[in-house]
């Protein structure tokens, strides 16, 4: 049994972040699915938003620019408290030792631009910022003496006491995937770090950890979930059968490069004025109506015209990998797809990464703060994991407490009536058949009629899996098949309750957009 003041689940930027901002005046316990490296964070190619260019770019854009992309539903008080953070947040990053990319090799920063933004304010290390960042906190990290990473760990349940007049989280019930065993952890804060939920769909950019580990454990303890109906599509991954989820960065196109049918005829100019530069939602619907009508399995990204050293220099990882797949993008376009990538609902919290309940926090893409609205503007997530893990940490660091092992026994998991599972098959037929109709029905475009169907399959599916999980030993496989089912019954769910067409959610049942400014909140009924 292990204790700390604070227990993060998940070590990417928004972990790591708030580790190293509560570890001056806190013990810190980082738990990480994997070996600490391999999450969405690292494979971020674009970079982090933020006003740099004060000559030729404010605030006040950036904050309109997001208010715009979000349809109607980010809370405008968090967008400029999040834009204003930037300027500080990428001077507080370079001197963690992140080695952003420079102008001519002078000490400007070169920005780029992406989709939804009207200037060049994107903050890049070329093209693989996720890694820069990662691997540089990483190794700040492990040298701090109050922080203490267990890497392949994942969690089962929190620990939720009844107090005097609410809940209240004393710890975790955590799976050492190594061994299999369950350990308990108490802790008095416990901060949600895990990402999205884009492993609920067939395709998708997202890393297989991306699972909606934080989003399902938070909502089975009582806090509330918002907007789950918003999963951003990102218009192009790369199309092989090799590439899994490789990812083609929107940075391309802020650099030029054009979205064309494999006949060489462009599209964007007729679905929207900022053809290639529209939001992702635009432009993924734009490549999934052209591909249906055309028959065809993909479109075709070119950025060729752009010479071979410009490509280089900029986007080296991109030209790598595209290679290695056979293709030389600076001699032919690349073969793309649409891939669920982004989720842009999640735990419900305050400005300071607080949810419904008091000393459980949620930031990054598992959190719902209202900075993203009805869709997420491009490189807005990276900032909003670093502005949010630092109002989480001040808020903590600013509460008193007191050790909950000091007045509450936590029993040991108990598996003494659960036996080990003679059919592993069981749980990845579920995942296949999960991944596969969320795919087919709750997609880019949605119907009534898709979505209920979802409904129905989901409460099977869920059936299966509460039974499988209640009579066998738990896996890391059966963990995550069991957090991703619950997160697409809140999808499908949150989607039914939306009767109209906004940001991400697009229902060909209804697709006016109502003057009516709502978020969809779900919460566990008490049992």
């Amino acid at each position: 049994m292990l204790e700390t003041e604070v227990l993060i689940i998940g070590s990417g930027a928004a972990g790591l972040s708030a580790a190293l901002g509560i570890a001056g005046h806190k013990k810190v316990i980082v738990i990480s699915k994997s070996n600490s490296t391999i999450g969405s964070t690292y494979f971020a190619q674009g970079g982090i938003a933020a006003v740099m260019d004060k000559k030729n770019d404010n605030f006040v854009s950036h904050i309109e620019d997001t208010l715009k992309v979000g349809a109607g539903l980010c809370k405008k008080e968090v967008v400029a408290k999040t834009v204003v953070q930037a300027p500080s947040i990428i001077k507080w990053l370079e001197e963690q030792g992140i080695n952003f990319t420079k102008l001519n090799h002078s000490r400007e920063l070169h920005l780029t631009r992406e989709g939804g933004h009207t200037n060049r304010r994107i903050v890049h290390a070329r093209d693989a910022t996720g890694a820069e960042v990662q691997n540089n906190l990483l190794i700040k990290a492990r040298n701090h003496p109050n922080i203490t990473i267990l890497p392949y760990h994942n969690v089962v349940d929190l620990i939720m006491l009844d107090g005097f007049d609410k809940k209240q989280c004393v710890g975790a019930y955590v799976l050492d995937i190594k061994t299999n065993h369950i350990r308990t952890i108490k802790s008095s804060f416990t901060i949600f770090a895990t990402g999205g939920a884009g492993k609920v769909y067939l395709y998708t950019s997202n890393p297989d950890t991306s699972s909606g580990d934080g989003i399902a454990i938070g909502y089975r303890s009582g806090c509330r979930v918002a907007n789950m109906e918003f999963i951003q599509f990102h218009p192009t991954c790369l199309y092989h059968p090799k590439a899994k989820s490789f990812l083609i960065s929107e940075a391309l196109r802020g650099e030029g490069a054009i979205l064309k049918l494999t006949d060489g005829t462009r599209f964007m100019r007729k679905f929207h004025k900022m053809e290639e530069l529209a939001p992702r939602d635009i432009v993924a619907r734009a490549i999934d109506y052209e591909m249906k009508r055309t028959g065809g399995d993909h479109v075709l990204l070119d950025i060729s015209h752009k010479t071979k050293a410009f490509i280089i220099t900029h986007f080296p990882m991109i030209y790598r990998k595209c290679l290695n797949f056979g293709f030389d993008i600076s001699k032919e376009p690349i073969p793309v797809v649409p891939a669920a990538h982004y989720t842009c609902g999640g735990l419900e919290t305050n400005m300071h990464g607080q949810t419904s309940i008091s000393n459980i926090y949620a930031v990054g893409e598992c959190a719902s703060t209202g900075m993203h609205g009805a869709n997420r503007m491009a490189s807005n997530s990276l900032l909003e994991c670093f502005a949010f893990a630092k109002f989480a940490a001040k808020k903590i660091i600013n509460t008193p407490h007191s050790p909950p092992s000091k007045k509450i026994d936590i029993p040991n998991w108990d598996e003494s009536l659960v036996i080990n599972s003679d059919e592993e098959v069981v749980v990845s037929h579920n995942w296949e058949e999960l991944r596969r109709f969320m795919w087919n029905y709750v997609g880019i475009v949605r119907t009534d009629k898709r979505l209920e169907r979802a409904l129905r399959r989901i409460n099977i599916l869920q059936k299966e899996i509460s039974e499988y999980y209640g009579n066998f030993k738990i896996t890391h496989d059966l963990l995550e098949l069991r957090n991703l089912a619950l997160n697409a019954e809140l999808i499908i769910k949150s989607a039914l309750s939306r009767k109209e067409s906004r940001g991400l959610h697009y229902n060909t049942d209804h697709e006016t957009t109502k003057r009516e400014i709502r978020d969809t909140i779900l919460r566990k009924r008490s049992s």
